[in-house]
């Protein structure tokens, strides 16, 4: 029984190695916190000429701008900034009977991206809209 005690202590002493640790965090900007899922497919599914104002707050939510034109024409403007940061560590340890050697590798990375949905209302009536995606 010593013996196979001994001998699990050396193969642990041995090889011992990677510890990683990873942690995201996710921001999103805009009036309306509800609705950081607004993208280009919702819109595409969701918004259409002529439907009433109501209606677009209720799928998008409150505009981040609301202008009006010497027409009357109103301008909505929903938009939203994402920003991801990811940091990621990994070391390996490897102990032999007298030599010990650790490996450290990190990788930190932050992307940011943009969404802007632009609608023209007529009336109390979407008259046009458009949107714009970019990730950098």
């Amino acid at each position: 029984m010593k013996k196979y005690f001994v001998l699990l202590f050396i193969i642990m002493l041995s090889a011992t190695s990677c510890t990683i640790v990873r942690n995201t965090g996710f921001y999103s900007g805009g009036s309306n916190a509800n609705n950081t899922d607004l993208t280009p497919g919702k819109v595409q599914r969701e918004i259409h000429k002529g439907m009433s104002g109501a209606e677009v707050m209720q799928a998008l939510g409150s505009p981040n701008i609301v202008t009006k034109d010497e027409n009357g024409l109103e301008t909505w403007v929903y938009d939203r900034i994402a920003t991801d940061a990811s940091y990621s560590q990994q070391t390996n340890v490897l102990f032999l009977w007298i030599f010990a050697k650790r490996n450290n590798e990190s990788d930190y990375q932050l992307s940011q991206s943009t969404f802007t949905v632009i609608i023209k209302m007529k009336d109390d009536k979407v008259d046009s809209f458009t949107y714009h995606s970019s990730k950098f």
